[in-house]
């Protein structure tokens, strides 16, 4: 398995496709990494010279944020928002959807596992 900037990407998929495995590079980004580079991106990834891997090195870490500097610029991000307690801030303080999402149903994956609430009890009639 080739390391890039420390991960290890997987061998046996298309270049294209075993550079995003990099937090922070998608398809698009990396295309756009293989054209600068001229690297094909139909050849696999266990095929790379060491020239190419430092080639792709020395280009993410000089013009992307990838990583490590990425994950901690997006949590610097989120706790100036809930320390400056505007609305966006708030809902990550709550653990709910952040970006206007309804709450009622769904939004499961924020709000976790159903907690059933025992329903009222019915006054008897008469």
């Amino acid at each position: 398995m080739p390391r890039v900037i420390g991960i290890d990407i997987p061998a046996n998929k298309r270049l294209v496709i075993s550079l995003t495995y990099i937090y922070g590079i998608g398809k698009f980004t990396s295309e756009k990494i293989l054209k600068k580079l001229k690297l094909d991106p139909d050849m696999k990834a266990a095929k790379l010279t060491e020239a190419d891997i430092a080639k792709i090195n020395e280009l993410l870490q000089s013009e992307f944020m990838v990583e490590g500097d990425l994950r901690r610029q997006i949590q610097n991000n989120i706790k100036r928002l809930v320390s400056i307690n505007c609305y966006r801030g708030t809902r990550h303080k709550k653990g709910l959807p952040v970006r206007g999402q309804r709450t009622k149903t769904n939004s499961r994956t924020r709000k976790g596992k159903k907690k059933t609430v025992a329903g009222k009890k019915k006054a008897p009639a008469g």
